[in-house]
């Protein structure tokens, strides 16, 4: 089979620190730069495109757990943003060989033009285990020649995620309408909102408009919308304060979703309390249980921060759906309102498609609001 080899076959070194002091060395590919993030782990044999270009892991160096990266690869129709979001990539084996009939660029050749640094040929089990044990911990990676102690030093020194405002960073800049006159419009409030959210309400003839993050209850009233949606983001819920009081004070006015941190979001405008995990859930495989029906979903997740079940006492809001590995809450309703929240991923591609309809029950909801 003939070959579209990578013009560039030299072996240049790469590596990532930790700030706890540790540093692996690795084979470089990417842009040759140094960057700092939030190091955490994805599981999936699939999805590096979607993974790398989904707004949520903006602030943070992903590492993929399935050992071979980039084997189909890249093709602009699976971005879920219009680039790359993470700060840096970590893979135990990089293909940057592809056949002939591959898309349109090789991973390789993605992360160049994003300029963003990846490292190959780390043992990235080990690397999964430490981050399970000790938690996601801040992280430099470089494909320059930086001394170790340099290195460690710009893990340690970097703000953490927690107090980092990274919503601001991928939220629209402006009111962006999508659809083609439908007799239901949907507001999605933008904390990070990926390309398959937008796409589940489209094919479902629901328009939308999208909103930044800290557009006033008002302006998404005057729009004339049937419901409002929170999407996903990055980073600290409690820091997207804008959001919080938009919601306060639109609540009672709309039929309401959330979806990841559009959960967390919502719950902390209701009084929930919200908390840093270990290592978060993020890939594509969490088993999820409805509480209720009893049903087992199998769901893609991507979230290091959780809502306090024990919060929801002093609350209107009643838990719905938890997560089997840990019993963390993954799901609520209110008790009078037509609001209902996940923290999973229904518009998850690829992934498992098992909670799609969440889309339909929402679309239902509006229409008999």
């Amino acid at each position: 089979m003939e070959n579209r080899a990578n013009a560039n076959n030299t072996k240049n070194i790469a590596k990532i620190a930790l700030e706890d002091g540790t540093v692996m060395k690795g084979e470089a590919f990417g842009h040759e730069t140094t960057a700092t993030g939030e190091i955490v782990f994805s599981t999936g044999m699939t999805g590096y495109v979607e993974g790398l270009t989904d707004p949520s892991f903006k602030g943070q160096i992903l590492m993929s757990t399935y050992p071979l990266q980039g084997n189909y690869g890249v093709s602009d129709e699976w971005y879920q943003s219009g680039k790359i979001q993470v700060e840096g990539y970590i893979v135990r084996e990089v293909c940057k060989d592809l056949p002939m009939h591959a898309p349109q660029k090789n991973l390789d050749e993605f992360l160049k033009e994003f300029k963003i640094p990846g490292i190959s040929g780390i043992d990235t089990r080990d690397l999964t285990i430490k981050i399970r044990e000790k938690g996601a911990m801040k992280c430099a990676i470089t494909t320059e020649e930086v001394d170790d102690s340099e290195l460690i030093a710009q893990a340690k020194n970097q703000l953490s995620i927690v107090d980092m405002d990274l919503v601001p960073q991928v939220s629209t800049k402006e009111i962006v309408s999508y659809g083609e006159n439908s007799p239901q419009k949907v507001a999605i409030i933008d904390c990070g909102v990926k390309k398959n959210i937008l796409e589940g309400f489209l094919k479902r003839d629901i328009d939308v408009v999208l909103f930044p993050y800290d557009t006033d209850y008002q302006t998404i009233l005057d729009y004339d919308v049937n419901g409002l949606m929170v999407s996903c983001g990055p980073g600290n819920p409690e820091r997207v304060t804008e959001t919080i009081d938009t919601l306060q004070k639109i609540a009672n006015r709309l039929p309401i979703f959330g979806i990841c941190m559009g959960q967390q979001v919502i719950a902390k405008s209701f009084g929930a309390k919200i908390y840093k995990m270990r290592f978060g859930h993020r890939g594509a495989n969490q088993p999820v249980k409805d509480l209720e029906t009893g049903k087992v979903f199998i769901t893609s997740q991507n979230h290091g921060f959780c809502i306090d079940a024990n919060s929801f006492e002093d609350t209107p809001l009643k838990l719905t759906q938890i997560n089997l590995n840990d019993n963390t809450p993954e799901g609520f309703s209110h008790e009078e309102l037509p609001l209902h929240c996940i923290q999973y991923h229904p518009e998850a591609g690829p992934g498992p498609n098992d909670t799609d309809f969440r889309f339909d029950e929402f679309k239902e909801m509006m229409k008999n609001y």
